[in-house]
């Protein structure tokens, strides 16, 4: 007996058909401290045909400099903005304090995984929801409103994620789907990333991202993550640029914000507020 068509399948089935071929190119990490890595990234994305990418930007990147108190690269924020690419929070310091008596599951999902950086990986609500109200408003002070969070290393508790339903954060992600939370519809989508900290990480990651994009050729959604170290390495890079090319072929490439949008179901209005009223008062 042939199965009934899941909620992603039907929606995938209404959308427009651009969507049953879109390739999503995000660049994680995106603060002060990696601004150069990530211009030479945009600039070399954009050779290859990528136009609009999401940002993954960090307010306070390990506690080193708000880019708030970096005049010059909000003005390259807001520039980015304009040009199509998407603003999205990541995090807020990137950055988790160890804790004592730890499980051996949590110290090899936050120590070996994620070098101490998955910062939302256990936060209660009432602490998720503070640090995001905060990052919300902070990029509120230079006119940038972003609409979806996704938190460090993917690592989002579920009390975390009831904080951004709370607050009507629009998406998040993890490593291998998308949620959209105003459809309420998880889209499955592992995304193709690279570990660049030893050279055995650098070579698993090349062998396993080769088998990933072929068995991710039929996938209504392509992502591509990208860190910013990534680019300082030469076949890392390399490959990353093949296989964006090669998904340009027959993929649109688009930011998180616009798949998500496109991909609901026609929904009342009164389902969801206007993201404008959000910020209003």
């Amino acid at each position: 007996m042939e199965k009934s068509p899941t909620v992603s399948s039907q929606i995938s089935l209404q959308a427009a058909p651009v969507l049953a071929r879109a390739l999503v190119v995000s660049i994680h990490d995106v603060s002060p401290l990696t601004r150069d890595d990530s211009e030479k990234i945009l600039a070399e994305l954009r050779e290859i045909g990528v136009e609009k990418t999401s940002l993954l930007v960090i307010p306070n990147h390990h506690r080193r400099g708000h880019f708030l108190d970096d005049a010059a690269f909000c003005e390259w924020l807001k520039t980015q903005s304009a040009r199509g690419h998407e603003i999205v929070m990541h995090g807020y310091f990137h950055q988790r304090v160890r804790r004592e008596n730890e499980s051996a599951r949590a110290k090899i999902v936050t120590r070996f995984y994620t070098a101490d950086e998955g910062e939302f990986f256990d936060l209660d609500e009432n602490f998720a929801r503070a640090l995001v109200e905060k990052s919300r408003a902070e990029f509120a002070e230079i006119d940038l409103h972003p609409r979806g969070f996704i938190a460090p290393a993917w690592l989002l508790s579920d009390a975390a994620e009831r904080a951004l339903r709370e607050l009507r954060c629009e998406y998040t992600t993890r490593l291998k789907t998308v949620s959209d939370f105003v459809s309420n519809t998880t889209h499955d989508s592992q995304s193709l990333c690279w570990s660049v900290r030893s050279g055995w990480r650098r070579a698993t990651s090349l062998a396993w991202n080769a088998f990933l994009f072929q068995k991710l050729r039929e996938n209504p959604l392509l992502r591509v993550s990208i860190h910013p170290p990534d680019v300082r390495h030469e076949k890392i890079w390399r490959q990353i640029c093949v296989l964006v090319s090669r998904a340009l072929e027959d993929r649109a490439p688009m930011t998180y914000e616009t798949w998500a949008s496109a991909s609901r179901p026609r929904i009342g209005a009164d389902f969801f507020p206007a993201h404008d009223e959000l910020f209003k008062g």
